[in-house]
């Protein structure tokens, strides 16, 4: 069995972290109702001995035994940090396995970068080469950071030259929530294109999510809810819906629904390597089948359903409805339109009450209406997990590299360059040691040369198989 550690970076890294720990203690604790340490809690989490472990390894015998998450907490702020350690999940994590710091880097994705990256280098590298000691066979880093603040993109995007000098063998999947247009951060653009370049370079996989699709999301399910349409078919404790969750019910925050949802993304995304199935895929599998170039690296999530339903036997036109709704744009963490745009790769991760011959059929119904490259006709990635999430019968989650991601770098571009071109804040960013305008030519040129990628490929959608270019070869 595999392990994964996951960082958290930022407030919102570990808000999301925060959810996430919170929802996979009550999926195990839903499967594993004895309590036992098992290969499947040790994915995520290992066992540490506060005196002698009984007979069986038993982990809910009072304090014998007690689980960490496989986990490091940075932010250079210790606000959100401090309320987990004060929080129900306090327990959970390794306060050796933390980093904080007081004054935060000021939405300045240079002084996370430069500045607190320099400062805590040794110290961030101390605690990821402990979090390898405790397993077994590392597989993969998850780095989950938002892109427009200053320590989620700057030291959060650090940190990946790091892992990829220090564990080059070793995944780097990266979820990363890209502000909105109306963000409140007035150098998010500055911070998002900085960051950009070093996902470009450093990142194995990167799931991007916007704000907006999660706050279009939770809206179109409170308004079913609410609407009364479904009469009494919600659950009330849905995962993604509940109002419960890891932070106090008295400082709800109005972005707990949306850290709900991304959380769920990386519980779909885990299942495989966390519970048994008749089809089980491994994350280097997602790398490899999903990634056939390397700077292409960028996987379109969708999630389904949104909201639990009661029924546990599924009809098969509710369960064929499923699969239909991973490809619509609604259900998509980010906003895009795939069915326009070419697929180069497609991953289905189904949990639950679902057959082989079920996901089949649905792959045949829906390959008609889906473009994909013309090298890749069968570019498809199945997998099947026994076990649901807690309160569904089943869900699905669709990972698609797909040339939808275009139209969010280049609004991304855009953003910056009207920032850019009236030099506005800039001298925020050029006061940081080692940070010069370079830095920013050098960035935007990097995501130029990635939407450019994307172009290309698109100008081969109706592009007769004989006319396609061929891949020349360096000599």
């Amino acid at each position: 069995m595999t392990q994964s550690v996951v960082v958290q970076v930022g407030q919102c890294g570990n808000q999301i972290g925060c959810c996430f720990w919170d929802l996979a203690l009550r999926e195990h604790a839903a499967v594993n109702q004895k309590g036992i340490y098992d290969e499947a809690i040790s994915s995520f989490f290992r066992n540490v001995d506060t005196r002698v472990v009984g007979d069986g390894g038993s982990i809910s015998k009072g304090k014998i035994c007690s689980l960490k998450a496989r986990a490091v907490l940075i932010d250079m702020e210790e606000g959100v940090v401090n309320e987990i350690l004060q929080g129900p999940l306090r327990d959970v994590f390794d306060t050796k396995q933390l980093i904080t710091d007081i004054s935060g880097s000021g939405n300045n994705w240079a002084v996370g970068h430069k500045v607190f990256g320099s400062l805590y280098q040794d110290q961030i590298l101390e605690k990821f080469r402990k979090s390898a000691e405790h397993c077994d066979c590392l597989q993969c880093f998850f780095i989950i950071h938002s892109m427009g603040g200053g320590t989620g993109s700057g030291l959060g995007t650090f940190l990946l030259k790091v892992l990829e000098d220090e564990f080059p063998e070793v995944y780097r999947f990266v979820t990363s929530i890209y502000p909105s247009g109306e963000d409140d951060v007035i150098t998010s653009p500055y911070n998002s294109i900085l960051a950009m370049k070093e996902l470009n370079e450093h990142a194995d996989c990167v799931l991007p999510i916007d704000n907006q699709s999660l706050f279009d999301i939770i809206s179109k399910i409170d308004l079913m809810v609410n609407s009364g349409k479904l009469g009494t078919t919600v659950k009330p404790k849905s995962l993604v819906t509940s109002s419960s969750g890891a932070l106090k019910k008295r400082h709800k925050k109005p972005f707990d629904a949306m850290n709900n949802i991304v959380a769920n993304l990386l519980l779909n995304l885990t299942s495989s390597a966390r519970f048994e199935g008749s089809l089980n895929m491994d994350l280097n599998e997602i790398s490899m089948n999903l990634v056939p170039f390397p700077q292409l690296h960028y996987l379109v999530s969708s999630l389904t359903p949104l909201y639990t339903l009661t029924d546990v036997n599924i009809p098969p036109r509710r369960l064929d409805q499923m699969f239909s709704d991973a490809f619509s744009k609604d259900h998509q963490l980010l906003r895009a339109d795939p069915k326009h745009s070419l697929y180069l790769a497609c991953a289905l991760m189904v949990r639950g009450n679902v057959q082989i011959s079920d996901l089949r059929r649905n792959i045949e119904r829906l390959k008609p209406s889906l473009q994909f490259v013309s090298w890749n006709q069968e570019g498809w990635k199945t997998s099947l997990c026994s076990v649901p999430p807690v309160g569904h019968s089943h869900s699905l989650l669709a990972l698609a590299n797909n040339t939808c991601v275009k139209p969010t770098f280049m609004e991304l571009k855009e953003r910056f360059m009207r920032l850019y071109k009236k030099k506005a804040h800039l001298h925020h960013y050029l006061q940081v040691e080692g940070m010069e305008e370079s830095c920013f030519t050098e960035a935007v040129s990097s995501l130029s040369a990635l939407i450019q990628e994307y172009d290309q490929l698109d100008a081969t959608k109706n592009m007769p198989v004989q006319d396609l270019p061929r891949l020349s070869i360096a000599m």
